[in-house]
């Protein structure tokens, strides 16, 4: 485990990757740093380039190696030789492979954005307007009507979505040139663009339909990831932020989860209110990995079988697993709200928005001095609200797929309680069982 690796005493010491030549971790007294080494050939003469990738803490390993394999790549082709100790100041004719490169580096980078931002704006620039790589920006401000068919074209081959995307990309792209290239047209050129209209995805349960999606998430084989989306139903965060949560995150005592990474940033870190609901259900998480993954559960309260140790791949076959996931229990989460009776105000707060624009005096609101009663009896509401409508008196039989909710940490494995399947791989049920059950092969008596 790579966030287990004690740091340096004095100075640095290297670990190797095993699979990637010129793969690197560089541990620290504070940090650990994925990097790259490789060579390249200038003037006759064989050089090496290092290049440090990320911190562990903010890139996956996973993430981290398919990024050495592109850096070394270019490393190899001498892109990353040694600029010159006196480069010369930005021109007019700067390209836009010259303008991405410093928009990536002073903007992306520098303010820390994710590496799931960064990956969308790469895939814009370098794949939907890979041609126009070494296009001056001067050709692109002199005639928006190359953008304009750009954006048409892109609609048709990519999707209005992404058509939209590709043209917002290069628009912060123009305009961060624009401040350093004075030559460049003053007038950014996507600004003769027809927007594509976008609707927001009617993904949304309301009330009626909890119970369904309770019963089809109490049939997964995997019991941590039944808590995972019951969680992330139960507080509405974001399932990129839940997947890395930490078991020194939780605080029984205030009963609140720390989300330290949010969107946003660290600058944006903040406590999620616990219900009693949210409680149990985080409890049986932390159970079930340790019966599961007792080495990565030390660490965190969704462990997995995965390289990082958590939860990395939250999604699930909308047509035979389960139909909602992800983004579109968070939006449940909001619409669920309203039917529950939570203000505007209040769900801004429990979902880490800000109030700004509901109302002018609601933007003064202090967060934190109402977490620990007025917003943790709203949580508890509207957890209420959703457990209910989610465990009703079943009609069909399925007692245990609907009831899970309600399921203490201490049933987890009692066949007449949990849910879960027996693994095919093994043919035994998860966890101890019921040890006062009948044998197999014989009938419990029945009473007379």
């Amino acid at each position: 485990m790579i966030l287990r690796l004690d740091p340096a005493d004095k100075g640095q010491y290297v670990v190797q990757d095993t699979d990637l030549a010129g793969f690197f971790l560089v541990v620290g007294a504070r940090k650990k740093t994925f990097t790259v080494r490789g060579e390249y050939w200038k003037g006759g003469k064989r050089l090496t380039k290092k290049v440090a990738l990320g911190s562990a803490e903010d890139v996956s390993t996973r993430d981290a190696r398919v990024l050495a394999k592109a850096m070394l790549a270019k490393i190899a082709t001498g892109e990353f030789a040694e600029d010159p100790k006196n480069p010369a100041p930005p021109s007019a004719d700067i390209t836009l492979r010259e303008a991405w490169a410093r928009y990536k580096t002073a903007h992306l980078e520098r303010k820390e954005r994710s590496a799931g931002t960064i990956a969308g704006y790469t895939d814009h620039v370098e794949r939907l307007l890979s041609d126009w790589l070494d296009r001056p920006l001067r050709e692109l401000g002199d005639d928006p009507r190359l953008v304009t068919q750009r954006h048409d074209d892109l609609t048709v081959s990519s999707g209005p979505y992404a058509a939209n995307g590709c043209m917002r990309t290069l628009r912060a792209i123009y305009n961060h040139a624009r401040r350093s290239v004075r030559g460049l047209p003053p007038e950014n050129p996507v600004i003769a663009v027809d927007w594509n209209k976008e609707k927001r995805r009617d993904v949304a349960m309301g009330s009626p339909d909890i119970a369904h999606w309770m019963a089809q998430a109490g049939r997964l084989r995997n019991p941590v990831r039944r808590e995972f989306h019951l969680f992330t139903l139960l507080s509405g965060s974001r399932p990129t932020a839940l997947k890395t949560a930490k078991v020194p995150d939780l605080d029984f005592r205030d009963r609140v989860l720390r989300i330290t990474k949010p969107k946003g940033g660290e600058e944006k870190a903040f406590d999620i209110p616990l219900s009693r609901q949210m409680i149990r259900c985080l409890v049986r998480a932390m159970r079930v990995s340790r019966m599961l993954h007792p080495e990565a559960a030390e660490t965190w309260i969704f462990a997995a079988d995965s390289e990082e140790g958590h939860i990395v791949e939250h999604k699930e076959d909308r047509e035979t697993v389960l139909s909602k996931w992800g983004n579109d229990l968070r939006h449940t989460y909001r619409t669920l709200g309203q039917a529950a009776g939570l203000s505007g105000v209040d769900m801004h707060l429990l979902m880490n928005h800000s109030v700004k624009g509901v109302n002018v005096n609601e933007g003064y609101i202090t967060r934190s001095k109402l977490l620990n009663d007025h917003l943790r009896s709203a949580q508890q509401r509207l957890s209420d609200h959703i457990i209910a409508g989610g465990t009703p008196s079943p009609k069909d039989g399925s007692q245990r797929e609907r009831t899970w909710p309600l399921l203490p940490a201490r049933r987890i494995g009692d066949e007449g309680f949990d849910p879960t399947l027996p693994d095919p791989r093994l043919g035994v049920p998860i966890g101890p069982r019921n040890r006062n059950r009948a044998p197999a092969d014989k009938k419990p008596a029945k009473a007379a």
